[in-house]
C-alpha cells in the first residue's frame, strides 16, 4: 500500500469489520507496521506511542530465530509431524501387504486419501498450540491454507511415489485422485472446518472405495483409465471452489 489508508478503511479495520476483502486486510496490517501517520489516526492516546516505541526495534528487525520461526509457521504446525508420521507408517504396512498378500493392492488403496489428516493436522485447533495466534493475524487466510498443504504433500508424495513403485503400482492411477481428494477437502473444509471436512472425506473413502474392494475382487472402479476425467473435473471442481471463497479461509476457525 503505496498511500495511505482511507478514514473508510482504517474505521472498519479498528471495528474489525469482518468483510474486508483479506488482499486490503493484508495491506492495511502491513502499512499501519511503518506508518506512524495512520497507527496515530486509530487512536491519539499517548499511551499507543509508549508502547509502540518499545515494541518498533523488535517489530522492525526480529532475530533470526524469530524470522526463522515465523517463516516455518506459514509452512508447517508441529502438530504435523508425527500426522506425518503416522501416514507415512501406515502406507508402509499397505506396502507390506502387498508384498505379503498375492493380488493385493492396499498402497493403490491408500494413497489416494493418505495426504489428507496431514491437511487436517495442518489446520486443526485442537492439534495446533499456536492456533489461536495463527487464526487471529490478518495473513492467516488461503495462503497459510495453501502453504500447509503443499507442505503435507512436499512430505507425502515422495514415500507414496517410492512405495507405489516397489508395490507395482503405477502413480498414473492414484496421483490424479490423490490431488482432487486433497483439493475436495479444502474445498468442503470452507462449509465445515477443515478437520471436519478431512474426517468425512476419509470416512466416506473407507465406506466407497476401501470396503467395497476388501469384498469384491479387483481394483475398484475409480482407478480405472476412464475415471481419469472425472477425477480431473473433480480436481477443477475443487479448485474453483476454494480459490472463489478465498475470503472464508481469512476467517476460517476464528
Amino acid at each position: 500500500m503505496s498511500d495511505h489508508a482511507s478514514e473508510t478503511l482504517l474505521a472498519r479495520y479498528t471495528s474489525g469489520d469482518p468483510d474486508i476483502p483479506g488482499d486490503q486486510l493484508w495491506a492495511v496490517e502491513a502499512h499501519l507496521e511503518n506508518c506512524a501517520d495512520c497507527r496515530a489516526k486509530l487512536t491519539p492516546d499517548p499511551l499507543l506511542a509508549t508502547v509502540w516505541s518499545a515494541l518498533e526495534p523488535e517489530l522492525v528487525t526480529p532475530p533470526a530465530k524469530v524470522r526463522r520461526a515465523r517463516r516455518l509457521a506459514t509452512w508447517a504446525s508441529p502438530s504435523m509431524v508425527p500426522w506425518l508420521a503416522m501416514t507415512t507408517f501406515v502406507t508402509a504396512v499397505a506396502l507390506l501387504i502387498d508384498l505379503t498378500l498375492a493380488d493385493s493392492f492396499a498402497v493403490l488403496l491408500v494413497a489416494p486419501v493418505a495426504p489428507v489428516l496431514g491437511v487436517a493436522a495442518a489446520w486443526s485447533r485442537g492439534l495446533d498450540p499456536a492456533y489461536e495466534l495463527t487464526v487471529a493475524t490478518p495473513r492467516a487466510g488461503l495462503s497459510l491454507v495453501l502453504r500447509r498443504t503443499l507442505a503435507v504433500l512436499a512430505v507425502v508424495l515422495p514415500p507414496l511415489l517410492l512405495f507405489g513403485w516397489l508395490a507395482g503400482e503405477s502413480p498414473a492411477l492414484w496421483l490424479l485422485p490423490c490431488l482432487a481428494v486433497t483439493v475436495g477437502t479444502l474445498a468442503l473444509g470452507g462449509l465445515i472446518g477443515v478437520q471436519r471436512a478431512a474426517i468425512v472425506i476419509a470416512v466416506l473413502w473407507t465406506a466407497l472405495v476401501i470396503g467395497p474392494s476388501l469384498i469384491g475382487e479387483g481394483a475398484p472402479v475409480v482407478f480405472e483409465p476412464a475415471g481419469v476425467p472425472a477425477w480431473g473435473i473433480a480436481l477443477l471442481a475443487g479448485a474453483v471452489v476454494v480459490m472463489t471463497r478465498s475470503e472464508v479461509y481469512t476467517r476460517l476457525g476464528r
